[in-house]
């Protein structure tokens, strides 16, 4: 998955203890470089990215295992998704350029 500037592989503990240096130096909450995964899925999938790609994103071979691991954030999307709809049907008031005043013909002399 990771290689040096050779090409050659680097040790899975390598990139661990890489990875627990930067959390720590950081000074952000302790998570497992795992998490990061689902972290980037469930971003993808909170910010509407079709279930689909994140599935292809993540490698998973099936689309229901995407669903079935991240369907905790599916519940709050279908409020989102019905406001969508609200809004995508409420009807928009036509723009009145006039303003409620009287458009006038103006008549130009042509001799």
């Amino acid at each position: 998955m990771f290689t040096d500037g050779d090409g050659d592989p680097i040790h899975p503990h390598a990139i661990y203890e890489s990875f627990r240096r930067i959390v720590h130096n950081a000074g952000i909450p302790r998570i497992r470089f795992h998490d990061l995964r689902h972290t980037h899925g469930s971003l993808l999938i909170k910010d509407g990215i079709p279930v689909k790609v994140v599935s292809e994103r993540l490698g998973h071979a099936h689309i229901a295992h995407t669903i079935r691991t991240y369907q905790h954030l599916l519940p709050g999307m279908q409020a989102d998704a019905a406001l969508a709809v609200e809004r995508l049907a409420t009807p928009v008031p036509p723009a009145s350029s006039t303003s409620g005043e009287r458009r006038r013909t103006i008549r130009r002399n042509t001799a």
